[in-house]
Parts: structure tokens; C-alpha cells; sequence
């Protein structure tokens, strides 16, 4: 199979990065479906709806990088319309229901969201004829996770890795000291051509935050 074809749609109050991501077929009979999954549905169910449709995707999963409000508040709207299971960590089960964790209060909404799968790092995920890594990387929030793509050198870092920045730490369950961790000990050991969609901003790689990121230079100096 191909690479996958990964569209952004930025959505939302903090312009949140909702990705549809699905197999790339080529050459399509109109109307013919192709296989999706939608990585942080962010917040507005009838674009991301009218986008499958447009595109001709059938969604078969949505993946939560983490739990805040912005990334997930159309995820329940989207399971009922496809009839798909939500994935996230297990470490964010608390975060996810609770509305004063997740801040969903902020944007007006009591949010709170149950999860179909709890993923543990290190699992994979056979979606699309792909495997997707779940790597742990906590630090914006305990349970926040980037799903890594090795076939198409793809990762989706929510928010734990930016464009030449990292997350904020200061929400509840964050950690300054878990996400330098994070990025330095797990996301800067994968392949530099390795191409990173984060939750907010223009993407970015591996080898460009290894030189150019804040954080840069740290494993040099952990070891």
C-alpha cells in the first residue's frame, strides 16, 4: 500500500489541528469510499461530517492525543454518526470525563467522554495497513500520547512537540519535567526525516525540532 493521505483541518476557538487521515487509492470511481481515521476531532462535529463526505472517507477509528476540550469535544458527535470506536490512553480516563480536567467549562460546554479503547504505550494499532505506535508522552497532560506511523515516517504529537515549541505544563496534570522527558528521551530517538502534524501550528520534523527546538541539544547532554 501507498502512503496515507493526511489532511489538516484547523477548527475551533484555539485552532486546533484535526486530522483526516486515509488510504491514498489513486485513481477512484466516483462515490467509492476509502478508509479513514480522524486524529483529534477538535470541536466541530458537522465540518468534520461534511469533510468525510466531500472526500468520500469512511472513518473506521478516532484517536484522542490527549483530553483538553478543543481536541475532543466533537468526538461523541462523530462516533454516534459513524458508529466508530474513540481511542485514547488509559492514563486520561479521569481527565477525559471530568469537565474541570479537560476545561471544557472554558469554552461553555460540560464536557465528558468515555473512551471505547484504552491504549498503554508501546501498543499498536493495525489501522488502515498501517501499524500505529502509541508512544506515552506525558507532560501536557498524564495521559497525552503521539501515534507513530513508522511505514510513512509520521507522527502525530498533539500537543507535546510544536513547531520550535513543546506544550504548556501549567494545566491540570501537567508536568514540566515528564514532557521534557518526553520529547527529548522518545520523540527526538525517532528518524529526523520522520515528518511531526502537531495539535496547533504548522508541522514540523524530527531533525529540524532536533536542531532548531527549544529543547535542543538536551539529549546531547543527558548522556
Amino acid at each position: 500500500m501507498g502512503r496515507l493521505t493526511i489532511n489538516p483541518c484547523v477548527l475551533g476557538m484555539i485552532s486546533t489541528n484535526c486530522y483526516l487521515v486515509y488510504e491514498n487509492q489513486g485513481e477512484r470511481k466516483e462515490g467509492e469510499l476509502v478508509s479513514g481515521v480522524i486524529v483529534d476531532p477538535a470541536d466541530n462535529g458537522a465540518y468534520i461530517l461534511n469533510k468525510c463526505r466531500e472526500l468520500s472517507i469512511k472513518p473506521e477509528a478516532v484517536l484522542l492525543t490527549h483530553g483538553h476540550f478543543d481536541h475532543m469535544l466533537a468526538a461523541e458527535e462523530v462516533r454516534r454518526a459513524f458508529h466508530i470506536p474513540i481511542y485514547a490512553c488509559e492514563k486520561e480516563m479521569a481527565l477525559l470525563k471530568e469537565p474541570d480536567l479537560n476545561l471544557s467549562r472554558i469554552g461553555g460546554e460540560d464536557a465528558s467522554l468515555e473512551a471505547d479503547n484504552w491504549l498503554r504505550d508501546g501498543q499498536e494499532l493495525e489501522l488502515l495497513g498501517k501499524k500505529w505506535k502509541v508512544l506515552s508522552t506525558p507532560g501536557h497532560t498524564a495521559g497525552s500520547v503521539c501515534y507513530y506511523i513508522e511505514e510513512d515516517q509520521a507522527l502525530f504529537s498533539g500537543d507535546t512537540l510544536f513547531f520550535q515549541s513543546v506544550g504548556r505544563t501549567d494545566l491540570p496534570t501537567g508536568s514540566s519535567s515528564q514532557l521534557v522527558d518526553s520529547v527529548v528521551r522518545i520523540l527526538f530517538a525517532l528518524p529526523e526525516k520522520t515528518k511531526v502534524y502537531p495539535g496547533h501550528g504548522e508541522g514540523t520534523s524530527i531533525g529540524y525540532e532536533k536542531k532548531r527546538n527549544p529543547l535542543a541539544g538536551r539529549e546531547q547532554r543527558k548522556l
